[in-house]
């Protein structure tokens, strides 16, 4: 062989596969477009190439003509080469990928060359990073945020159009927002002159009609942050003393300005027109003597307003079911007006709060004038009629909750504890007419001690005698104790103040603790219950809480936790008193992660706030409830030490 047959020699030819932009094969004959700019191309071949021919031979320019450095790797038995930009492409930009003529397979083979075009995606404007005060809030909702000199910086991946930015960024209720531009205007630094309302949730929004100088889209950017509590006094800040009776006397307004003006009897909440509560009233008539002894009202107005309430429930027009009232009433009529559709007959536990009220009114009138006693015979009446055994449904040892005159017993919920009902045992068992047999309280509420009755876990380092695990909404402390005085209260399955005491702090140490990072919830704001939420109502505690502090939990508490109470009272009063206080005392609930403030007004939530206080202060409402022997005779019965 001489040296002109070896030139002629041929080794074979190289054939081109495919190219790849990540997944996507590209096309020879139409336009490759909206490339993504962290690319990764793989040029597939049929033939195992020659490595170093390949890296020399097979690259990547740009609209410019400028090689784009790459790095390369071999996949496939070297059959393909993966080409990696050292940099993201450029935005919207061409580029052309070139596979030389020179390129060699690993024998020799040749190839004749090729070009692929392909142009990038169009630039999408996005934010880096955003500071709020040195505060990442990229994601996070900072909370407690000063008020006052506020900076927010702002990197873009890209120089943004400073010419529209201000028409394009606001943040909530605030008008004055100030920018500047560095950076080759890719950062931005806002500083907010305006001080911020305390305690207020607020709303950072970059609209997505904000372009990058080069036009490039921006897909829009929102984020809340919460600013921290304006600590200065609403008002003048007067003594603990002075205090608590401004809140027992702003509330009683509710029981007496906003009584329902033909019965007396207590609206079911602000707004309820005639409807009426019977439970509510139970409290608003033991509130009245609260407004008698504290000098709001006089005694004659107190009696006054009493015998009225007094003769418009004995009124044989006014609808009761085996003597027990129903949920709601027509504050007008006395018709009943269904609380839904199967409860529209007796309620059992509403009439014991009911009777719990009128039986502590009748001790405080029981040495009175002529009219004084003829009031409190109408209140026996009342009293003896209630038939309570009735509602054990047969002789069956429990109570039961419901009883309609259409549906029968169809509701069919048993009152069990532990809950917010032992009045209702505690009264069923004192009544000299239709008492019930200590059985029915063992068997039916107390089931002997079993769980939920009893607990005897630790929360908090807190021992729990009853209940549900942390206690169960705080209410559940407040109802029957009213007048059921817990002070030595006791019996086999526990003592009722260790209860209650135990409950109110398991109740404010989880607030304090604040597992799910709620806003506003420490020692000094505190208090989980039923109440008004964002949009509906809700029985809030620490195993149900959605952010909501409802004030009578804290407040009704005050004989429990008198400490914790008294620093929740003048936290709600002084420092959120601008949101939360109104014309009959603090609001029912608030929800400061959502900047919501009940304007809402609830009977059964103010009535234990006036009447708690009250027993604190004085034992008032306990005294007088716990000196009816016939109360003193049913609790022997039961087995209780009082």
């Amino acid at each position: 062989m001489n040296c002109s047959d070896e030139k002629e020699t041929n080794y074979g030819t190289i054939q081109l596969s495919q190219i790849k932009a990540n997944n996507s094969i590209l096309s020879s004959v139409e336009e490759n477009t909206n490339i993504p700019v962290d690319v990764t191309l793989t040029v597939e071949f049929n033939t195992i190439l020659d490595t170093t021919s390949a890296k020399q031979n097979i690259e990547l320019y740009n609209f410019s003509n400028e090689l784009t450095a790459c790095s390369y790797s071999f996949i496939d038995n070297n059959k393909a080469v993966v080409l990696k930009p050292q940099q993201n492409l450029n935005y919207q930009s061409d580029y052309q990928i070139r596979v030389n003529n020179s390129l060699k397979g690993e024998a020799k083979e040749t190839f004749p060359g090729i070009t692929m075009d392909f142009s990038t995606e169009l630039g999408i404007l996005t934010i880096d990073s955003i500071y709020l005060n040195g505060i990442d809030i990229k994601t996070f909702h900072p909370q407690n945020i000063s008020r006052q000199n506020i900076i927010i910086e702002t990197y873009f991946s890209f120089p943004v159009n400073t010419s529209s930015f201000s028409d394009n960024v606001s943040l909530s209720g605030v008008s004055n927002l100030n920018h500047t531009f560095s950076e080759n205007n890719q950062k931005v630094t806002t500083t907010i002159t305006t001080e911020l309302t305390g305690l207020k949730k607020y709303t950072l929004n970059i609209s997505k009609n904000l372009t990058s100088t080069e036009g490039y889209a921006f897909n829009g950017f929102s984020n809340y942050f919460f600013t921290e509590v304006d600590s200065t006094p609403k008002f003048p800040v007067i003594s603990d003393d002075e205090l608590l009776t401004l809140v027992q006397q702003q509330t009683f307004k509710f029981f007496w300005d906003y009584a329902h003006p033909v019965s007396g009897l207590t609206r079911e909440r602000l707004g309820s027109g005639d409807v009426v509560t019977s439970g509510g009233s139970g409290f608003g008539i033991m509130a009245i003597l609260v407004g008698i002894e504290r000098g709001f009202i006089t005694r004659q107005q107190g009696f006054e307003k009493l015998s009225t309430i007094v003769n418009f429930l004995n009124n044989s027009e006014t609808e009761t079911f085996h003597g027990a009232y129903p949920h709601w009433l027509n504050g007008s009529t006395g018709a009943a007006i269904a609380f839904s559709t199967k409860d529209n007959g007796a309620d059992l536990v509403e009439t014991a709060y009911l009777i719990q009220g009128l039986l502590t009114v009748r001790e405080y009138f029981k040495n009175g004038s002529a009219e004084e006693l003829q009031l409190c015979d109408t209140i026996t009446a009342i009293w003896e009629r209630v038939e309570w055994d009735w509602f054990r449904q047969g002789d069956q040892n429990v109570l039961y909750w419901h009883w309609s005159p259409n549906y029968g017993w169809d509701m069919n919920m048993k009152i069990q504890g532990w809950s917010e009902c032992l009045i209702v045992y505690a009264l069923a068992a004192s009544s000299p007419t239709h008492s019930i047999p200590k059985v029915v309280y063992d068997e039916g509420w107390a089931r002997y001690g079993a769980f939920p009755m009893k607990n005897g876990k630790s929360f908090y380092g807190i021992t729990l005698p009853l209940s549900w695990d942390y206690g169960g909404p705080l209410f559940w402390a407040h109802y029957s104790f009213l007048g059921l005085d817990p002070r030595n209260l006791s019996d086999q399955y526990a003592n009722y103040w260790e209860q209650n005491v135990a409950h109110s702090l398991i109740n404010f140490e989880y607030c304090k603790a604040n597992p799910k990072k709620y806003l506003c919830y420490s020692a000094d704001c505190w208090g989980l219950t039923a109440s008004d939420i964002p949009n509906g109502y809700t029985a809030s505690e620490p195993s149900n809480d959605i952010g909501v502090i409802a004030p009578t939990a804290a407040i009704s508490s005050i004989a429990y936790t008198p400490e914790q109470s008294l620093d929740a009272i003048r936290f709600f009063y002084y420092i959120l008193g601008n949101k939360l206080w109104g014309n009959y005392g603090f609001y029912d609930a608030f929800d400061a992660n959502e900047s919501w403030w009940a304007s809402s007004y609830i009977a059964i939530d103010q009535g234990p706030e006036i009447c708690m206080i009250e027993n604190y202060r004085t034992g008032l409402l306990w005294d007088l409830f716990m000196q009816n022997t016939e109360i003193q005779q049913g609790l022997t019965k039961l087995g209780f030490s009082y």
